[in-house]
């Protein structure tokens, strides 16, 4: 028996609005869930404001959202291990399972992946921000009931994050940088604090992202990058060279400069950034390419291949979740909390537009940052 559910579908740029769909029962394979909490990412924001992601466009209504977690309401008949009232975060990438790369254990890499909010393929895979979805139980973990929904929310993100580190192959206590402090950069911070990194440096134009790495335990050190702009690409590799400089001048103890690090977590997609990263890696080092910036950039690539600077993709994620549940789990008071990137909460669908605008902010009216946004809901809207 079909029930009519509520969901926030984009029609265009800024164009959201509160539609009645139907959604059947869950088949066999799935598990009916309501969505109690979403956070928006930058990929949410682009559509909002743009109706597209880069070259990816939006070509009918998109329900968005794709961080999510939620209470089963009602189970497949040849489900096992999951009951009505279960916490469940969702993996809302449904890869082929056939192909090269899925049977290899690298499925982030299917090239048949239908991804909840993404517009990549058509008709379009509807995302999270609807009252309840049905889907495949083998892509969704049980949460812990100790984890809160808004913690579960947060294993998407992780796992973009986790997906790095363990492609970074991070040596032991090694000096690591990251360039970007939203809740991506930050969260890869936490994961080489995880893997016993001795020093993390944050770098980020906004000193208040700085700020908020080093007073929480997310980075030992900020560098706040300058706001720079060459005309040539002689000017930008040399601004790019001088902010890898100045990093490598900073004390991290009294006459003890960072000098160059071994893995660069890039998590902004900023050409300069790009550079600046590859300058500031020691010989042997390696460059995590996180961010999603210009598709098509200049890079000082024999200043990375001379030394022997991997240059490293990093697309979502594969394999992340159920590690992504202990972390968090485990994780009570001590520092860095991943819990402290959630700094806003909107109730309901009805209010998702100021969230959506919330989002697209550094800081809110009362001058209080903005990292990650998320949507709770309990049902109603």
């Amino acid at each position: 028996m079909d029930t009519s559910v509520q969901a926030l579908v984009l029609h265009g740029p800024k164009d959201l609005r509160i539609e009645t769909r139907s959604l059947a029962a869950p088949a066999s394979t799935e598990l009916q869930i309501a969505i109690r909490s979403t956070g928006l990412c930058g990929s949410d924001l682009h559509y909002y404001n743009h109706g597209r992601n880069g070259d990816i466009i939006v070509k009918e209504p998109l329900a968005l959202g794709h961080e999510s977690a939620g209470e089963v309401v009602a189970v497949g008949d040849k489900v096992e291990g999951f009951a009505v009232g279960d916490k469940v975060a969702l993996e809302v990438g449904l890869p082929c399972e056939e192909c090269e790369s899925c049977t290899n254990g690298r499925y982030n890499l299917c090239k048949s992946m239908r991804f909840r909010s993404s517009a990549k393929i058509f008709p379009h895979f509807q995302g999270t921000l609807q009252e309840r979805i049905n889907h495949p139980a083998k892509w969704c973990y049980k949460l812990p009931k100790s984890m809160s929904y808004d913690e579960g929310a947060l294993l998407e993100p992780l796992g973009v994050a986790t997906h790095a580190a363990r492609r970074a192959q991070i040596p032991n206590k090694a000096t690591v940088l990251v360039f970007g402090a939203g809740a991506v950069g930050l969260l890869c911070a936490y994961m080489a604090k995880q893997a016993d990194a001795s020093i993390v440096i944050m770098a980020d134009i906004d000193q208040g992202r700085v700020a908020f790495a080093t007073k929480n335990g997310f980075a030992d050190h900020g560098y706040a990058v300058p706001l720079k702009r060459g005309q040539s690409i002689e000017e930008k590799l040399a601004i790019a060279k001088e902010t890898a400089s100045d990093i490598a001048h900073t004390e991290i103890a009294p006459g003890k400069p960072v000098a160059e690090v071994d893995v660069v977590f890039e998590c902004t997609g900023v050409e300069s950034c790009v550079q600046a990263a590859i300058y500031a890696t020691k010989p042997g080092g390696r460059v995590m390419l996180v961010g999603m910036g210009t598709p098509i950039q200049t890079l000082p690539l024999s200043a990375a291949a001379l030394r022997e600077v991997d240059l490293c993709g990093v697309f979502r994620y594969a394999n992340t979740y159920s590690s992504g549940i202990e972390l968090l789990s485990k994780n009570g008071s001590e520092t860095p909390n991943p819990r402290t990137l959630v700094t806003h909460r909107f109730h309901g669908l009805q209010n998702a537009q100021d969230a959506f605008e919330m989002a697209a902010r550094t800081a809110d009216e009362e001058g209080k940052l903005v990292l990650k946004v998320v949507i709770e809901m309990d049902g109603k809207t």
